[in-house]
């Protein structure tokens, strides 16, 4: 067999282990002890992270993958031993801090998931226009794909809507983000500032959040307050094992994690692409990889697994209403980004021009 196939196949199993063992042992430790404990665990994991991070910026070998797989039960282990007598004042200070700087990142978390998505919207757009210019043959396709697009949207929001609009203020929330939207894509047509395809992207974004609003409540398990005990009988039982893990798991947090680090990582790489004619017409020594996007999308894609393991604790320490405010805050966020970039652009920036979509 071959070597090179061998050690691939060894290190992609190891980050897929990585990614499972995160997506596990955060909620079975916020189950099984306490809050306190998952903080300690949750900065632990963050603080590794960050050092296999700096040591494949510095090092670059896919060995760090496979080395890294025993840490995390190892963490794990401290994590549950730490709380399983009287506390340290000084862990316990330090728990409490990373809770806030959690909490506090969550304006952050949410902007930066707004701002990836319309630039991904846009780069969709882009795209779907550069089809059409180069054949007629597409523009039906592109038509019935955006329009498809909308009737999809349409009745996601429509299903949505007896659980999404349950109070007058969702109810309200939800009519002005609908009328913005229609107001934004009217206008956007008018200054032919963008076009069907990133409309129709964007009402995809709309009807999701909207869908986790009313996220059927009685399929989100609070990890907190679901656990049943299962230490002693994790061995003999590998059935209540699995069914710890099915009804753990918070379905909502796990599709709101699964989207935001697929579209920050999809944002991470289009980001190399803004005003690259510009930067090429540029007689510069460092070529592509001096570029400051580019240099931005490596230390982003470098530190990955970090931002996986903040995003999933901020996740993990809201509460279903907490959840359901801040996707309010995410769609009127995003639509604010997208007004103020509608009317900003100038018409005759060849850079705007390039990027967005005329």
């Amino acid at each position: 067999m071959n070597p090179w196939l061998l050690w691939t196949a060894v290190s992609h199993t190891a980050r897929l282990s990585t990614v499972l063992q995160i997506l596990l042992y955060l909620p079975l430790t916020l189950a099984t002890l306490s809050t306190s404990a998952f903080l300690l665990l949750s900065l632990l994991l963050s603080v590794h992270s960050l050092i296999h991070g700096t040591l494949i910026l510095l090092w670059g070998s896919s060995a760090l993958s496979v080395l890294q797989v025993p840490m995390h039960p190892f963490l794990l282990l401290v994590s549950f031993n730490a709380f399983a007598q009287i506390t340290h004042p000084l862990l316990a200070t330090a728990t409490r801090w990373w809770g806030k700087i959690l909490t506090f990142s969550g304006p952050s978390f949410v902007a930066l998931e707004g701002l990836s998505s319309l630039l991904v919207a846009q780069k969709v757009g882009q795209v779907g226009k550069a089809l059409a210019d180069e054949a007629e043959s597409y523009q039906l396709a592109i038509l019935l794909a955006s329009a498809a697009a909308y009737v999809v949207a349409s009745w996601w929001i429509v299903v949505a809507y007896p659980t999404a609009a349950t109070s007058p203020l969702s109810s309200t929330l939800l009519g002005v983000a609908l009328t913005a939207f229609l107001f934004l894509t009217v206008i956007g047509f008018r200054l032919r500032r963008t076009n069907i395809v990133e409309s129709a992207m964007l009402s995809l974004f709309l009807a999701y959040n909207v869908w986790l609003c009313g996220f059927d409540q009685t399929s989100f398990t609070d990890p907190a307050s679901s656990y049943a005990p299962l230490l002693s009988n994790i061995l003999p039982h590998l059935q209540t094992l699995v069914n710890f893990i099915t009804n753990t798991l918070p379905k909502p947090v796990l599709v709101a994690l699964v989207y935001r680090l697929a579209i920050l990582q999809l944002a991470s790489r289009i980001l190399p692409t803004i005003g690259a004619d510009a930067w090429e017409a540029d007689e510069t020594g460092d070529g592509w990889d001096g570029r400051p996007t580019s240099i931005m999308t490596r230390i982003l894609l470098t530190y990955r697994q970090s931002i996986f393991v903040m995003v999933y604790s901020h996740l993990l320490l809201l509460d279903p209403a907490s959840q359901i405010w801040w996707r309010w805050a995410n769609i009127m966020f995003t639509l604010f980004l997208w007004s103020v970039e509608l009317t900003v652009s100038p018409d005759g920036d060849d850079v705007s021009a390039k990027w967005k979509v005329e």
